[in-house]
């Protein structure tokens, strides 16, 4: 199947599914990152994010479903755009939102150097909607034994992030494939800064049962609870397309 076919596919799987939560992408717990799909490498995710408080301020549970797909051939650098669906359960007038990534891997250039990313998520083309209109750069690199370190900063709209001064800040995370218990194995902790409804701390783990399933969880802690509620348990399901 051709790719754009896929990703139509993937977008009417998508409308049919049922406040914004993090846009799907290439990433860690909560954060972009580096990594990127390759042309003809379609994803789709399903994503919850149930509080641990009941209490009315804990600030609503979120449900996403996103595709995102590779649209270079190229190895050494490359271009993902994603669109998602998100809802808190009760509906929303304006559920859908969009991502896009350009990245080189590690190493792209010369040796050690690192993996670089530009991009952007929770991109509305609708103002009413208040989108985070969030853009970032990264950039990474895996160390021997310790992991993949990475570093970046993000800015977004004032308006949806609480401010010219707190609708920027930024981006960190560490993770691995424990090879010592399995290579299905990984593990990751992200942080992002700013007393805003995205900025918070998230810690979490996957398996990878298959070549198209992985499932991750992890907890999420945020910096603002006023703003971005009390903390999360997530549960992220990916499927990758044959």
């Amino acid at each position: 199947m051709k790719p754009v076919k896929m990703l139509a596919t993937a977008a009417v799987f998508v409308a049919m599914a049922s406040s914004s939560a993090m846009a799907f992408y290439s990433g860690q717990i909560n954060i972009p990152s580096t990594d990127a799909k390759s042309l003809k490498e379609v994803t789709i995710g399903i994503n919850n994010y149930a509080r641990f408080s009941s209490a009315p301020d804990a600030g609503p549970n979120t449900y996403d479903i996103g595709v995102t797909t590779g649209l270079l051939p190229f190895e050494k650098i490359k271009l993902e755009v994603g669109v998602d669906y998100a809802t808190t359960g009760t509906g929303s007038v304006y559920p859908f939102t969009y991502n896009a990534k350009l990245a080189t891997t590690e190493d792209a250039l010369f040796k050690y150097m690192p993996a670089f990313a530009v991009g952007g998520f929770g991109l509305g083309t609708i103002k009413a909607q208040n989108p985070a209109d969030v853009v970032y750069g990264l950039m990474a690199r895996t160390l021997p034994v310790v992991g993949r370190i990475s570093v970046g900063g993000y800015t977004g709209d004032k308006d949806a992030l609480n401010g010219d001064k707190n609708n920027k800040g930024l981006l960190v995370s560490w993770d691995r494939t424990i090879t010592e218990v399995s290579d299905k194995l990984w593990l990751g902790v992200d942080y992002m800064s700013g007393k805003n409804s995205l900025g918070g701390v998230g810690i979490g783990g996957s398996w990878t049962f298959s070549k198209q399933v992985t499932l991750l969880t992890g907890v999420s802690f945020y910096n603002d609870e006023t703003l971005a509620g009390k903390p999360t348990f997530t549960t992220q399901l990916l499927i990758n397309l044959p």
